[in-house]
């Protein structure tokens, strides 16, 4: 069996909406079997997660996080991804973990934006102009294309060059003035304190929090999750484990019964908007069996399957 190795150079190849139906289709099949592992060194993380889907095959993605590393003129994120055949276990493909990591993370949230953003979604706001940032300008462009575009970040500048590099796209100095004119606000940084009050959103806002990874980390305070109807790509990987839910879950500020839905509750109708007013959150906290559909997703449409 031969091993493909997927590059970069596979991205003209692909396509953010059908990715999402990749998604999608996932998580009709039976439930992942997944294991995470994190250890941690100061703010160092080194993050190996494992799934297998009955029908789709089976992941190991290795992430390495170095906060410090940009100072280096490094990545902050690295790692790898092998794939893995259903039938025999047999290594079916070696991809490249920044190409993947990118249609992952954008393509998790633009599959929840389908889902629960209002149609008529005019004014997007990315908060956070890092790589990340730059990958839901692409993702979100795709599914709203008329769409205006507002960018904003902690150190202004490389707002301001994601905006020059995108066009239609405006850098933003004030986040409360920001969150007030957009219809989305999609959220992609290193804090871990909260960025986002609830005080600033107004009815019929999609939230989608992407940024926080560790059991220390938020984006959005507590007003936020009391005022939103909440949604995750998956409870297993984010209840337990990441901050955004984990902290006000243990101080009593929500309880579980407070997520509407996961991704797995798709095919059941529940994972969907009620209503123009309210004000929808997702949590993207991401996962390994997120990564095998699309790493499954690149392999395919390389191969023009």
């Amino acid at each position: 069996m031969s091993i493909a190795m997927i590059g970069p150079e596979a991205e003209d190849k692909l396509d953010w909406i059908a990715l999402t139906d990749a998604i999608e289709a996932g998580h009709a099949l039976p439930r992942a079997e997944i294991g995470d592992t994190f250890l941690y060194r100061g703010k160092d993380t080194l993050l190996s997660r494992a799934a297998w889907i009955d029908g789709l095959g089976s992941l190991v993605k290795t992430a390495t996080i170095h906060p410090g590393n940009p100072a280096r003129g490094k990545p902050m994120v690295n790692g790898g991804v092998n794939l893995y055949d259903d039938e025999t276990g047999e290594l079916s493909a070696i991809v490249d973990f920044h190409l993947v990591t990118k249609w992952k993370t954008a393509g998790d949230s633009l599959l929840a934006a389908r889902k629960l953003a209002r149609k008529d979604s005019e004014t997007i706001l990315i908060v956070g102009a890092g790589t990340v940032g730059r990958s839901l300008r692409e993702a979100y462009g795709a599914l709203f294309p008329k769409a205006s575009f507002l960018v904003w970040n902690r150190s202004p500048e490389p707002a301001a060059q994601l905006a020059e590099h995108y066009g239609h796209t405006t850098p933003m100095t004030d986040l409360r003035a920001a969150v007030a004119e957009a219809d989305i606000v999609t959220c992609a940084t290193m804090t871990d304190r909260p960025l986002i009050e609830g005080a600033w959103l107004k009815p019929g806002q999609h939230l989608d929090l992407i940024g926080a990874y560790r059991p220390d980390m938020r984006e959005a305070d507590d007003e936020v999750l009391k005022r939103a109807r909440i949604f995750l790509d998956s409870r297993d990987t984010v209840l337990g484990h990441i901050g955004e839910l984990k902290i006000p879950l243990e101080q009593g500020v929500i309880s579980e019964t407070d997520v509407v839905a996961d991704y797995y509750d798709l095919p059941g109708g529940e994972f969907a908007r009620q209503g123009e007013d309210e004000i929808t959150l997702f949590k993207n906290g991401g996962g390994a069996h997120l990564d095998l559909m699309v790493a499954r997703y690149i392999l395919n449409a390389v191969q023009g399957r």
